[in-house]
């Protein structure tokens, strides 16, 4: 069975390069088709919070000021995750704040990231758009709370997740959509999805 880390951040900007750093992350474990498991926290990371930013997530710098320290929640994080494969919806996003946040935490990083967001560019051309409450409105998934909060956004692109497994089972016959698949999916172009399945399903 199929076991996947859905991971979300938010976040005082757009890139921890920039000096950007996450001001809450949450986790849950897919199982096969079930939510088995969840991990939220805030974070302190010493850094302050704009008032747009503030109006977007909801997140206050108050509410950061009484959070445990970044690099406790990441090491918490790692272990919570356990080495498990990991998957976002914008995954580049979520990606490079994972490997900045626990590179100050001193942990590993290394695990692959599977993207919903480009997972369902391949697969579904009809969509009015990418963004994850658009698609979540396109598969009627659960609602889940307020957007742009970590939780509800992790629940969401699990949801989402589950769902494409679903349509690989459904109308390309892959018994167990693995991670393997599903990263080598995102890395195609649309028209490439049919014979790349196709190349799976013989080697399977």
């Amino acid at each position: 069975m199929t076991t996947v880390a859905v991971i979300d951040f938010e976040t005082t900007g757009l890139s921890p390069a920039m000096g950007d750093r996450a001001t809450e992350i949450a986790v849950v474990i897919l199982e096969g088709d079930q939510l088995v498991d969840r991990f939220q926290s805030l974070m302190n990371a010493g850094v302050h919070i704009s008032a747009f930013i503030e109006a977007y997530t909801g997140i206050s710098n108050q509410m950061i000021a009484t959070a445990p320290r970044a690099e406790t929640v990441m090491a918490e994080a790692s272990r919570f995750v356990a080495g498990r494969p990991m998957a976002a919806h914008n995954a580049s996003f979520d990606r490079r704040f994972w490997m900045a946040e626990m590179q100050r935490a001193d942990c590993a990083a290394a695990e692959p990231f599977a993207c919903t967001m480009l997972l369902s560019r391949r697969l579904y051309p009809q969509a009015p758009n990418y963004r994850l409450g658009s698609l979540a409105n396109f598969h009627a998934l659960p609602s889940t709370g307020r957007a742009h909060r970590a939780m509800a956004d992790a629940e969401t692109a699990a949801h989402l997740l589950r769902q494409i497994r679903s349509d690989l089972r459904t109308h390309f016959g892959v018994t167990e959509p693995r991670h393997e698949l599903l990263m080598k999916l995102q890395a195609c172009t649309r028209k490439a999805v049919p014979r790349a399945i196709e190349q799976h399903l013989a080697a399977a």
